[in-house]
């Protein structure tokens, strides 16, 4: 799957300031901004969250036996009261096609598995012979929401599923699916279920599987030839321990990163957030500035996917610069790919392997002076470093010298 994301994607996902209650409006509201303010450097997916199919969803977490909305085939359909242009059937055709006009792409997120409501009803499966109470597996349940259940994939109504789904998905216009509790555990046949029904789909979409959670290296060369992206992490949220642990993650995933297939080290939890969200209150994120310009410094040095989680709206003009310096931005689609060079306690360094990019971390809590050889690096002494952070240039000495506030960063381009 490489004639997608090409570079790693960029957007804005709903999770992180509205949880499972986003509406229409507040989707239409960000994918304006970003198509007025950022998508001149790459920002370019708006996608819809979990349960946007549930009237009732609130703030907090998660309604149990909730009263999803279904079509006749048992196909998850936009709750009407929160996306009213879905109304009489449209599904989210009418939200894409203005997400497209602003010269952006659409997203929705959608759990493993078949509605509990669905099978209940034993509804038929669009375009097969089958209908839903013969596909659930009650064992391969989410432990976090109870709306679906997982599919037997030993029995071919439970592809049929999947492709009626994706199908639905493609006529609506959607670009990108997140498709979740997927990796958490490892469900192979479900992944290779959703990835072939997006294939037979007829429409090109983006396959991002989530959550991450423990997720080995082991199933790297599986991911790649069944996803465009994948969540290395649980969900992260603006605390420096989310971040710091990130570290070691994108360490060990960097080797299977490349053209149409992304570790994902999660979403940026920047901004003005937690309005309805599952975790904390409406703040500005809780990452200091320093803490905010290492994770993104990580995040492009790495060549994670960038989904910011704020409503942008309402963000400072401070984390709309900080998302919008496009001196950093190259790192993230920078066509070489990256890996931590050099390591002292809670002191670090990246280098793109073409000598491109270097980024030096300090993760600690003093202030640090580092100094490195050009040759840790993977490079000769620099005929120019530029400074993408604070755009200037800088001349080269012996050796890259850094000095580091706690949990600040620096990334600079060597030319």
């Amino acid at each position: 799957m490489t004639r997608l994301a090409a570079t790693p994607p960029m957007g804005w996902n709903s999770w992180d300031v509205y949880g499972t209650s986003v509406t229409e409006a507040e989707t239409r509201a960000n994918a304006a901004f970003i198509a007025e303010h950022m998508a001149g450097l790459g920002w370019e997916y708006i996608v819809v969250d979990i349960q946007w199919y549930d009237p009732a969803a609130r703030p907090g977490g998660y309604n149990s036996g909730a009263d999803l909305v279904l079509d006749e085939y048992g196909l998850p359909q936009p709750a009407p009261n929160r996306f009213p242009s879905a109304a009489g059937g449209a599904g989210f055709a009418p939200l894409a096609a203005y997400v497209h006009s602003l010269g952006l792409k659409f997203g929705v997120h959608i759990l493993r598995g078949v509605p509990r409501r669905a099978v209940a009803a034993d509804t038929p499966i669009k375009g097969s012979e089958y209908s839903a109470a013969q596909i659930p597996d009650r064992e391969r349940i989410a432990s976090w929401v109870d709306d679906n259940w997982g599919i037997d994939h030993s029995h071919p109504g439970g592809q049929a599923y999947y492709d009626a789904l994706a199908a639905q998905f493609a006529a609506w216009g959607v670009d990108y699916v997140k498709a979740d509790d997927m990796t958490a555990p490892y469900w192979e046949d479900e992944i290779e279920a959703f990835s072939h029904a997006i294939a037979r789909s007829g429409r090109d979409m983006v396959l991002s599987l989530s959550p991450g959670m423990n997720l080995s290296t082991a199933h790297a060369e599986h991911l790649r030839a069944h996803a465009h992206l994948w969540r290395i992490s649980a969900d992260l949220w603006d605390r420096w321990r989310d971040v710091f642990a990130q570290f070691d993650l994108l360490r060990d995933w960097s080797p299977h990163s490349g053209p149409g297939h992304w570790p994902d080290a999660d979403m940026l939890p920047l901004g003005r957030m937690g309005i309805r969200a599952e975790v904390g209150e409406p703040r500005e994120t809780l990452l200091t500035p320093d803490e905010q310009r290492t994770m993104l410094t990580l995040w492009c040095i790495a060549r994670s996917p960038l989904m910011v989680g704020a409503d942008l709206p309402g963000s400072s003009a401070e984390t709309i610069e900080l998302l919008t310096n496009p001196e950093v931005l190259a790192a993230q689609c920078h066509e070489a790919g990256a890996r931590e060079v050099w390591r002292e306690g809670k002191h670090l360094a990246w280098a793109s392997e073409d000598g491109a990019f270097a980024a030096v971390f300090n993760r600690g809590p003093d202030m640090a002076e580092i100094r490195l050889p050009w040759e840790t690096l993977g490079t000769t002494r620099p005929a120019g470093i530029r400074d993408c952070w604070a755009r200037e240039d800088i001349e080269p000495g012996e050796e890259l010298r850094v000095k580091l506030a706690p949990h600040a960063s620096a990334l600079f381009r060597l030319s």
